[in-house]
């Protein structure tokens, strides 16, 4: 157990809300959690989640540790697009979640994976995330590569570094974009308001650097095709917000009460190429739009006359 002792600074903010917000890296379910379960006392007394605090209170959190995990295989269909004795890619459907991680320990492609390879996945990313070279969102589908030996997965993670790993996606968002092709090239980091979400911004960000262009125009929203040049965490989720046409039925980034919008984003990572670890050659892999996006596309075209 890891104990944290704040000092509140203000009247009237709920104890849920300060805890959260006081830095020690929990959200705000997790902080009304430790609260459910006692762990938050304030100047020494169990409190419930709606309890205000005053300027001066000391609040107590207790964060129990980790408790160690390791993923499990279970037999889960997977769509392999390719595989050989040193990696294999994979077509991920929208909606699962790429690694085990709290709240989401079973059902993931790492179960799936560890189920259909056995012990050949790579261990350079440890037992929670065997093979995984690089991820998608969970409402991202899509292309993604996996490593079976640490040798593969050296040489892919270093052409990743090196931006000469081809990620493309297809993406439909909201409104009319103004320019046909064009280039966000815009830092990414953690929102400093939500620690869930990631933000442009020039404080303890990466660069991020997304090339988009034009495929259509429909009444309201474009489909467009984006070239990761980096691959930041919901970098073209991100980048497309901050141009002011975040990605179509987007629930962290996008528009409010969107009249089209569907369960999760409509963004898939349609080709992917990269050297061969092996034989020095460069192969790249191109997957169909899956039926959500394509019938998302139709429904723009009926009412786009």
């Amino acid at each position: 157990m890891t104990e944290h002792k704040l000092i509140c600074t203000e009247n009237g903010i709920r104890v849920d809300k300060f805890v959260a917000e006081s830095g020690i890296g929990l959200s705000r379910s997790a902080s009304v959690s430790l609260i459910e379960k006692e762990l938050v006392k304030v100047n020494g007394k169990v409190v419930g989640k709606n309890f205000k605090l005053s300027s001066g209170d000391c609040v107590e959190v207790g964060v129990p540790d980790p408790v160690a995990y390791e993923a499990k295989a279970e037999n889960i269909p997977l769509d392999i697009v390719y595989e050989d004795g040193d990696l294999l890619v994979v077509n991920k459907p929208k909606g699962m979640v790429v690694h085990p991680a709290a709240g989401n320990y079973d059902g993931t492609l790492v179960n799936a994976l560890l189920y259909h390879c056995g012990g050949s996945l790579s261990g350079i990313n440890g037992v929670m995330r065997p093979g995984i070279v690089h991820r998608i969102d969970k409402d991202t589908s899509g292309l993604l590569i996996v490593a079976k030996n640490d040798f593969a997965h050296a040489s892919l993670a270093e052409q990743i570094k090196e931006h000469s790993f081809t990620r493309e996606y297809e993406a439909v968002v909201f409104g009319n974009l103004k320019d046909d092709s064009g280039t966000v090239d815009a830092p990414i980091g953690r929102n400093p308001n939500d620690r869930k979400k990631m933000c442009v911004t020039q404080k303890n960000s990466k660069n991020a650097v997304t090339h988009y262009t034009v495929l259509r125009r429909y009444r309201g929203y474009t489909h467009i095709k984006c070239r990761l040049e980096t691959g930041r965490t919901h970098q073209i989720r991100v980048h497309m917000a901050y141009l002011g046409h975040p990605v179509a039925g987007d629930k962290v980034y996008g528009v409010k009460n969107e009249k089209l919008s569907f369960e999760g984003q409509c963004l898939h990572a349609k080709k992917i190429g990269f050297i061969h670890p092996r034989s020095g050659e460069y192969i790249e892999f191109d997957s169909s739009l899956p039926e959500y996006f394509s019938g998302f596309l139709n429904k723009l075209e009926k009412i786009s006359g």
